[in-house]
């Protein structure tokens, strides 16, 4: 548990205490509960050992705070999965709780304690703006991982076209799982942002406060259209990919087809003169009865070579 205060001698809006937690346990927990007296079943919401599935936005029974889960992605073994922060908010206090996988929250809170003067937080000593900051810095992060995922767009679109099928499906079926999480996490952002927009700021002017979390719709907004777009360009290249594999195989087969029937004659023939009826047997008693039956098969393979390419089927 770490704490930082944020407090501008300039205004006289109280000063802001931001408390970060990693892994909350149960004394942190309890904590929380005797001291700022937050809701049981919020703060069992926020223990460490549970995973929320969804990102929700509720306001408690005495409207004296609101109480936050968000999801945002981060890279894990090259796999994109979903990291949860808990935030508890009220007029000077604000509270972050998570398991200290988010390396922007980290980032950002590291940058409180060295010069917190440099944050609109400490301008207006508000939990809003706080919060505004912090859900930007993590967003903005978000691009990071979104052009990790075109740089793996480029990539596979060079396997595809140097004839390595074989690794583009596995880079494809990777990259198509870390979009579709990525999706998912960050499919109910905006409602979440429209939420706090309503919940107005007794100390940020509401043209500024709006200003600054319109900002964050549009930036979930704009995520969401490039993972529209990406999710656009790996069908196109799994489609393409696939075909290309098709026509591989479907040539394959063709060349498999075409020499089984060349072959074909040599079979038939070689068959035909291995019969047991030595009477009857055509070249059996003549010296060149050998190169004979040879030349007979070789025309017949030649004779189906040239079926072929009249057909243009070669």
């Amino acid at each position: 548990m770490q704490e930082i205060t944020v407090n501008n001698p300039k205004t006289l809006n109280g000063k802001l205490n931001w408390i970060n937690i990693a892994n909350a346990g149960k004394e942190e927990i309890e904590y929380l509960r005797k001291k700022y007296k937050f809701s049981l079943s919020h703060l069992q919401a926020s223990s460490a050992k549970i995973f929320a599935q969804r990102p929700s936005f509720t306001i408690s029974d005495d409207g004296s705070y609101s109480f936050l889960i968000m999801h945002f992605p981060i890279f894990v073994n090259g796999k994109i999965v979903s990291a949860e922060i808990d935030i508890f908010k009220k007029k000077g206090l604000f509270v972050t709780i998570h398991n200290n996988n988010l390396s922007a929250l980290n980032d950002f809170f590291g940058l409180c304690k060295k010069d917190c003067e440099s944050l609109l937080s400490y301008q207006y000593e508000s939990s809003a703006i706080l919060l505004y900051e912090l859900l930007k810095k993590i967003i903005l992060d978000c691009y990071r991982l979104l052009d990790e995922s075109s740089v793996q767009i480029g990539k596979i679109e060079e396997y595809i076209f140097s004839h390595e099928q074989k690794m583009a499906v596995s880079k494809i079926l990777n990259l198509r799982r870390n979009v579709i999480n990525f999706r998912k996490i960050m499919q109910n952002h905006k409602n979440i942002f429209k939420k706090q927009m309503a919940r107005k700021s007794e100390i940020v002017p509401p043209e500024i406060y709006n200003k600054f979390y319109g900002e964050l719709i549009e930036h979930s907004k704009n995520i969401w259209e490039i993972l529209e777009n990406q999710k656009e360009m790996i069908e196109i290249l799994n489609d393409t990919n696939e075909s290309l594999m098709n026509d591989r195989i479907s040539y394959i087969i063709k060349t498999l087809t075409i020499f089984s029937v060349i072959v074909f004659p040599l079979t038939l023939f070689a068959a035909i003169f291995g019969m047991n009826t030595v009477e009857s047997m055509p070249f059996i008693n003549s010296s060149y009865g050998f190169w004979y039956i040879i030349g007979i098969m070789i025309c017949g393979s030649l004779g189906m070579l040239y079926f072929f390419e009249k057909k243009k089927w070669l």
